[in-house]
């Protein structure tokens, strides 16, 4: 029970995530790489208040989401002059020096050591320590990034996004702030992807830069991808289907040391099926290739 419990946090975390990239990439059409680092920013600073300071789990979680939003701030900020690829090399460039910066910054994030004994979370008196009470405060924040999402994207900002998405330049003519738009995605994106990292540093109980790097963004994107782009439930279909696909190898006999090469197999083969026969997504609306969306 408490596996298949495991598998269902996993879920949640990369639920979140994954929404959260979706409305940068998928309603916006700005593509990143960097969603890891939101997504480690959350993790470390969550872990680093709790193990200096002995914060409580509310304030440590909005101090996150508030440090990873101003980090999205610095990214929407470029998108702004550049575009398309350019872009993408800009955010795989915050991603990597966010990534440096974890890993050698020695004395304030331990480095490669990590940051071992991160308490549970305590919130309003009542800690959580089991299986079944992480998955009810990981699924409960999952819910509320769906919310959250699905307000926004039903909402004129909304409509604005999708108008950045598919013609710039007429979103522009038609007097819309494109800049505000694009910035304050980024940070709302930003800030739901940390709370993610949060509950990753929680219920792990330990951190360290390996579990934020670019091939974690490329995970991401992945989920995302597969699941749909553009849709509101397609993020989510990408996280449970990414997520309990590689479990499939535990029960097929795979030696260990196979089963990690395997896993990557699984994940490259099913991205490029995709963007091959289904460039949509299982559930998605838009896709990454020329010609912008399909419904």
């Amino acid at each position: 029970m408490e596996y298949l419990l495991h598998i269902l946090i996993l879920i949640g975390i990369y639920t979140i995530l994954s929404v959260s990239l979706d409305l940068i990439a998928g309603y916006a059409g700005l593509l990143s790489i960097a969603h890891a680092a939101f997504y480690g920013v959350g993790a470390y600073v969550a872990a680093l208040l709790a193990l200096n300071l002995h914060s409580p789990f509310l304030i440590n979680i909005i101090c996150a989401m508030i440090l990873a939003g101003l980090f999205g701030a610095l990214i929407g900020i470029p998108s702004l002059r550049i575009r398309d690829d350019y872009f993408v090399i800009a955010t795989f460039a915050f991603q990597v020096i966010t990534f440096s910066v974890l890993n050698n910054w020695v004395s304030f994030t331990g480095g490669p050591m990590g940051l071992p004994g991160i308490p549970r979370p305590v919130i309003l008196g009542w800690e959580v320590s089991s299986h079944l009470e992480f998955l009810l405060v990981v699924g409960l924040l999952a819910a509320f990034t769906v919310w959250v999402v699905r307000r926004i994207v039903r909402s004129p900002l909304g409509r604005v996004l999708r108008a950045v998405r598919e013609d710039e330049v007429f979103a522009q003519a038609m007097g819309k702030n494109v800049a505000y738009h694009k910035v304050m995605v980024f940070v709302v994106g930003a800030g739901l992807a940390a709370t993610a990292g949060v509950m990753y540093a929680y219920y792990i109980s330990f951190i360290d830069p390996t579990s934020f790097t670019v091939m974690e963004s490329i995970f991401i994107i992945s989920i995302m991808i597969i699941g749909g782009a553009g849709s509101l439930w397609g993020p989510v279909i990408g996280a449970v289907v990414l997520v309990t696909l590689p479990e499939a190898l535990r029960f097929v006999g795979m030696p260990s040391s196979i089963a990690a090469n395997m896993r990557q197999i699984l994940y490259g083969a099913a991205l490029v099926g995709c963007m091959m026969w289904r460039p949509q997504g299982l559930a998605g609306e838009y896709t990454f290739q020329k010609g912008g969306s399909q419904g």
